[in-house]
């Protein structure tokens, strides 16, 4: 039976991991200016970016419980909060070109 400090456990780093997701996601997509570019280092770094916190939250602070097999645990802690995020940016949030920015260029006295 699992406790319910581990249930809420694991719930926080999932919603830590979706958040760190989205926000990777959108940095990306911001800072590269190519599809594939931002796509790929999505892809490619956020993963490596949930790994180290998971090891931060679960082994450091002791959040989450044992999920019993290593499987579930990178599908639950790592892949399905990659996928939230990712689509949370891809699908619900506004494209980076659509949204108008001050101009930052004047000198401001």
């Amino acid at each position: 039976m699992v406790s319910v400090s581990a249930a809420v456990g694991f719930l926080v780093i999932v919603g830590i991991h979706t958040f760190l997701a989205a926000v990777a996601t959108r940095y990306f997509r911001v800072q590269l200016h190519t599809q594939w570019g931002s796509a790929a280092f999505a892809l490619l770094l956020t993963p490596l970016l949930l790994v180290v916190s998971t090891l931060v939250l679960s082994g450091v602070l002791g959040l989450g419980g044992d999920l019993g097999d290593r499987n579930t645990a990178v599908f639950a802690v790592i892949l399905l909060p990659l996928v939230l995020g990712y689509s949370i940016d891809m699908f619900w949030l506004p494209a980076p070109e659509e949204i108008d920015l001050p101009d930052t260029s004047e000198n401001r006295q």
